[in-house]
């Protein structure tokens, strides 16, 4: 029990960014996190020791993710006026001098929800294979141990991603 808490806290930060840059949601990220341990610790006999933990760990993560991605896409969704709190920016902090100008972090935001936007209207899986490549810095043998497929595979994905993407945000970049 000890030495799974050890891989726990060597791995939780991993597995939360992985589950944010999937769903896109904190609390959904935080529940699939803790979700992943959990199936871990239960499924921690048929780890293979030649394997790579972290690999492994990658494959219960990315599983919980694609099937809450799946059945979250298949529910019906509320609009935005109607979900959102009007009390919500009551805090505004005000930004210490030494920050970017307002309107830069505009700018910024603005291209933020658009690159999000876009990742939103990708499968799952080139979803998963975008977000290990770009955002976690896997390279293409770690991604396809991870997503449990050839590397020619995650070529595939990753290409197509990028091509969509890349027709997605056209008009923004």
């Amino acid at each position: 029990m000890e030495a799974y808490g050890e891989l726990v806290n060597r791995y939780r930060h991993r597995v939360y960014a992985l589950a944010l840059g999937m769903v896109r949601n904190e609390q959904d990220a935080t529940d699939l996190s803790q979700e992943t341990f959990v199936k871990g610790w239960q499924a921690i006999r048929g780890f293979k020791k030649n394997a790579s933990f972290y690999t492994w760990l990658y494959r219960i993560t990315t599983n919980l993710c694609i099937d809450h991605v799946r059945r979250r896409d298949r529910r019906p969704t509320v609009e935005f006026e109607e979900a959102m709190d009007p009390d919500a920016d009551a805090d505004v902090e005000i930004p210490p001098s030494n920050q970017p100008l307002p309107t830069d972090e505009v700018r910024r935001r603005e291209l933020r929800e658009f690159i999000e936007a876009a990742l939103e209207k990708l499968s799952p899986e080139h979803r998963l294979v975008v977000q290990l490549r770009e955002f976690d810095g896997l390279d293409y043998a770690a991604i396809a141990k991870a997503v449990g497929c050839s590397m020619g595979t995650v070529m595939s994905r990753l290409h197509y991603a990028r091509k969509h993407l890349q027709k997605l945000l056209q008009k923004v970049l």
